[in-house]
């Protein structure tokens, strides 16, 4: 998957990306200060959520009375339309993550909403978990031509082929992320081994995880498991008014989780067993080598009682102790001198030269 300059795949560090959604509680300032933390945790992307509510919701729906402590309104609706950024903020807001090298992009509710994205020219979009079967919000999307990433939070694999498949009809790249669409999500409901099952299932896909557990190590044990996306909620203070702060990521966190995808990613390695140079100085101080375990005569036959193995290991290598047994001293050794094969006739060569006598 290929988003803007960045590509994402197996080789690829694994592409982080901020949920912010709503979480700037209508503030472009705090938005703004959202992207530039983000940006200063290394993240990947920011992302918002973009609704028409008017049309999203029944008119029961968009009047009925909202009196959460999380309420930004009287009603549903006028909630919901406090937290909307129009045009203007979009725009706004596209040029700061561009000025940060950000990759910013928004999950589309409605078909609206990907018009309206698409006048702002976002490079790519989210369909959220419940709109895994929302075919004429699937087929808009296919048709922008650019990459999609779905969640996949309360489906069955049967409604995740068809996601995949209503949107494969299109010629951008696919993204899917496994969810589970608790908030927060148990530790046991998380699954992550559906990201195997996903990359068997979509080997043109790119897959991740989109987690809304508490905590960041989740996200490392799903990059082991093949996932190449992660998605995380943020916030700036998980005590902020609002449902989804509470199980978001404050900057520390981000920052800690960025920081292990990258070290789990160096640290698998290629899966081929080498030495690696900073490993000779400590291995050979540590391992052992042969040496004379007490004072030796010239023509001494070593036996077990003779050899002891000592560290340095900068001698013959431990292996070799069966090698040396049945050696004849060709000269005297102190004790821990170190055992070399020019010191010895060995065994072999004892028993041949016998053989050859006796005929």
């Amino acid at each position: 998957m290929r988003i803007g300059d960045r590509v994402v795949n197996d080789d690829s560090r694994c592409y982080v990306i901020a949920e912010i959604g709503h979480n700037h509680q209508g503030s472009m300032e705090q938005c703004r200060r959202l992207f530039d933390v983000a940006k200063d945790v290394g993240v990947s992307a920011v992302k918002l959520q973009k609704r028409d509510n008017r049309s999203l919701y029944t008119t029961e729906m968009f009047h009925m009375p909202y009196n959460s402590e999380n309420s930004f309104g009287a009603t549903y609706g006028e909630h919901r339309e406090y937290l909307e950024f129009g045009h203007d903020e979009y725009a706004e807001l596209k040029t700061h993550a561009e000025n940060l090298g950000l990759d910013f992009f928004a999950t589309a509710f409605d078909v609206p909403s990907v018009d309206f994205l698409e006048e702002i020219d976002l490079p790519l979009y989210k369909v959220a978990s419940a709109d895994i079967r929302n075919v004429p919000l699937l087929r808009r999307l296919a048709k922008t031509g650019k990459p999609i990433i779905v969640s996949t939070g309360g489906a069955n694999m049967a409604s995740v082929q068809f996601a995949h498949n209503t949107l494969a009809a299109g010629t951008g790249p696919i993204g899917i992320l496994q969810c589970t669409a608790g908030y927060p999500a148990a530790w046991q409901e998380l699954n992550l081994r559906v990201i195997e099952t996903y990359r068997e299932a979509f080997p043109d896909a790119v897959v991740g995880l989109s987690s809304h557990d508490n905590g960041i190590a989740m996200a490392t044990a799903g990059f082991v498991l093949g996932a190449r996306i992660v998605e995380k909620h943020f916030t700036l203070d998980r005590t902020m008014r609002g449902t989804d702060h509470s199980f978001s990521l404050e900057p520390a966190g981000m920052r800690k989780m960025v920081r292990d995808l990258a070290r789990v990613r160096d640290a698998l390695g290629n899966g081929e067993k080498c030495v690696y140079e900073s490993e000779r100085a400590p291995i050979l101080k540590m391992s052992k080598s042969p040496v004379a375990a007490h004072d030796l005569p010239a023509g001494h036959v070593l036996g077990p009682e003779d050899i002891a193995l000592k560290s340095p290991g900068d001698g013959l290598a431990a292996s070799e102790y069966d090698a040396l047994l049945g050696g004849r001293l060709s000269r005297p050794l102190k004790a821990e001198t170190p055992l070399l094969f020019e010191a010895l006739e060995l065994a072999e060569v004892i028993e041949e030269s016998a053989e050859l006598h006796v005929h």
